[in-house]
């Protein structure tokens, strides 16, 4: 009599017990393509660091040993001395800059806004030609309309310095943000708008009471975006401004070019301070940054 044996069949698992995961074998964990991309995204950040090193060590730099032949090496010593000349020539500046980022990001961001939720939920005739015409500002170069906005500035008989920057960075900050605050209104539920409609509220006390408790996130996207436009804008401060009432871009250039010997120490202890704000904003909202891009990038 012969026996035949069964194979063993495993047992099923327990009701309420988690199965456990697969473990991944070294050559999974360890393939070429993930290797590879994690080479790239090292490569990539080294590149992106390499201005912040330039900047962060030529600024410990003395007047001998800071020059572009030296810009890679460390410095010889670490002393403070060039943030004496630096601080006290750009520190005006930078309060100047800061009441005119504030407001202008402020107000360009709540207008923006408001023609992101008229153009997104309130249908009229013409919306879509409206619309386009407001997005031709984010294509016409700067350069092309300096004169035409320094006479009209000058006519308008507003001071030069922080109000005409003022009203020009809100001016060019409305085609960007109507853009942001309209694909993200796109994506609100319908069903909100129309049932404040049935509850008897008007396009203001909807915005009010609906869409701007909602738009956080993506307000969050145009303040960082307005404030770092603003911040590092030049060309603006150039034509409209003066060393005298301009904002610290203007004077760090001026900080750079004003010596007979140019002390590159004094100048990047100069655009560290200047690079400071801007920093600070991205890295305590860098993520609700991406996190707002990516809210009015997808449609639900």
């Amino acid at each position: 009599m012969t026996t035949t044996s069964t194979p063993a069949v495993p047992a099923p698992d327990v009701v309420g017990t988690p199965r456990q995961p697969a473990r991944r074998t070294p050559r999974e964990r360890f393939s070429v393509g993930r290797t590879l991309k994690y080479a790239a995204l090292v490569l990539f950040l080294v590149i992106v660091l390499i201005p912040v090193y330039v900047l962060f060590v030529t600024s410990f730099k003395g007047a001998g040993d800071a020059s572009p032949a030296r810009a890679w090496s460390l410095p010889q010593t670490w002393p403070t001395e060039n943030r004496q000349p630096a601080w006290p020539a750009l520190s005006p500046a930078i309060w100047r800059t800061v009441q005119m980022v504030v407001p202008s990001a402020i107000i360009a961001a709540f207008l923006g806004s408001l023609n992101g939720f008229v153009l997104s939920r309130w249908s009229f005739k013409g919306a879509n030609i409206v619309f386009t015409l407001i997005l031709f500002g984010m294509f016409i170069p700067y350069q092309a309309v300096m004169i035409p906005l320094n006479q009209l500035v000058l006519g308008l008989g507003i001071p030069s310095g922080v109000p005409s920057l003022i009203l020009l960075h809100v001016v060019y900050g409305i085609p960007i943000t109507t853009l942001i605050f309209r694909n993200y209104y796109m994506t609100v539920p319908h069903e909100l708008v129309e049932a404040a409609r049935v509850d008897g509220a008007g396009m203001l006390r909807t915005y009010w009471s609906i869409i701007l408790p909602i738009s956080i996130p993506s307000f969050v996207v145009v303040l960082i975006w307005q404030f770092t436009s603003a911040w590092t804008d030049f060309l603006f401060a150039v034509f409209l401004s003066s060393s005298q009432n301009g904002p610290v871009t203007l004077a760090l250039n001026n900080l750079a070019n004003g010596a007979l010997l140019q002390n590159y120490g004094v100048s990047m202890a100069g655009a560290l301070f200047a690079s400071l704000p801007t920093l600070l904003v991205y890295i305590v909202l860098g993520k609700y940054f991406v996190g707002g891009l990516m809210s009015g990038s997808v449609k639900g």
